[in-house]
């Protein structure tokens, strides 16, 4: 019961916060969920010293920030500040290399992610992020149910046993034929095959983004990112799909005419 109802409050709040926040209140909280899903990241990779969870934290909303914002660094940029990162936690603080660079992986994989999903919300309105959100959504409930019902082959034993192959193959169908039917409603400037590749890449980037984050658990020997939702574990575990797929949305969205 607990589970039911903090996940359709959860579900409610997500989207009447898409729908009818302001576009910079929206960046705002995507950077708020950023630093958020940060820290649980860097306590999944061991990353327990509070000046290192803080610096990781702080670089991951400001980068979310600024891809929000729409006024991302070059990539010369970033790879400078990444390197100067890495050099003073290495050579002023003694940190691990390791761990370090296991920290400086944080901001891409939380924070870019989330700021993209806002520059989409913010050029294409509310619908568009709503359309994403969606096709995850359809994508993982086909997995579950595809698989539950005709799975037979395990599709990534060691990280995720309850994934099948079957089910992945079901997420991919009815997902892409969610993406293609609303991405043909919201973007009619799109070709159809445009839309099939990219639910197939929408779909299978998730996958990728709940194995990837399945695995950072199950080497750390946690089943979930954190208890801040009752009954559904952290901000990670209900983003990790999403944290992977946002970018090939993000692409697409961008490179329409």
């Amino acid at each position: 019961m607990v589970r039911l109802v903090s996940g359709v409050l959860l579900a409610a709040a997500a989207v009447a916060a898409i729908r009818f926040l302001p576009v910079d209140a929206l960046r705002a909280l995507a950077v708020i969920i950023a630093g958020l899903a940060a820290r649980e990241y860097l306590q999944i990779v061991g990353v327990t010293d509070r000046r290192r969870q803080a610096s990781g934290i702080l670089f991951t909303a400001l980068l979310c920030g600024a891809v929000a914002w729409q006024h991302v660094p070059s990539v010369d940029g970033l790879l400078l500040i990444a390197l100067g990162w890495v050099a003073v936690e290495v050579l002023a603080f003694g940190s691990a290399i390791g761990e370090t660079a296991a920290a400086v992986i944080g901001p891409v994989y939380a924070g870019a992610p989330l700021g993209m999903l806002a520059v989409v919300h913010a050029t294409r309105g509310w619908p568009a992020t709503l359309m994403l959100i969606a096709t995850v959504i359809v994508s993982d409930s086909s997995q579950y149910y595809t698989g539950r019902s005709l799975g037979r082959r395990p599709l990534a034993p060691a990280i995720s046993p309850k994934k099948t192959i079957e089910g992945a193959v079901g997420g991919i169908v009815f997902g892409t034929i969610f993406a293609v039917l609303a991405g043909h409603r919201l973007f009619p400037s799109a070709t159809v095959g445009r839309l099939v590749l990219l639910g197939v890449a929408v779909v299978i980037l998730g996958i990728c983004g709940d194995l990837f984050e399945s695995r950072l658990k199950r080497a750390a020997g946690m089943k979930d990112s954190s208890a801040l939702i009752p009954g559904h574990g952290g901000i990670l575990d209900r983003i990790d799909a999403l944290l992977f797929a946002a970018p090939a949305f993000y692409v697409f969205v961008e490179t329409l005419p």
